[in-house]
């Protein structure tokens, strides 16, 4: 399995719009910090056909430092969350078949 980096998206991108790389690298780092912006400010976004990005909330919680084994507090927090749409997901299981 290979890892598909911003630079090889950026590609993609120049290559499939015709575009030359500065601008589609400028293209996808806007939608990128676009998406973190608004998940940061507690919105979800969602790219029909492809999936929503939201923020989710996690409880506080106890839990153990794994070297000395005492209790810790783990405090609430927002972590980004990410829930493909079906088209991902079909196009996802068929390559595994």
């Amino acid at each position: 399995m290979a890892n598909v980096s911003k630079a090889d998206l950026t590609e993609a991108v120049a290559k499939a719009a015709a575009i030359s790389k500065t601008a589609a690298g400028e293209a996808v780092n806007a939608v990128f910090d676009e998406v973190v912006a608004q998940v940061a400010k507690g919105k979800r976004v969602t790219v029909v056909g492809f999936g929503t990005f939201l923020p989710r909330k996690r409880k506080a919680r106890a839990g153990r430092n794994p070297s000395t084994g005492k209790e810790i507090k783990i405090p609430a927090k927002t972590v980004p969350a990410f829930i493909p749409g079906q088209a991902f997901k079909d196009a996802a299981d068929k390559k595994r078949r």
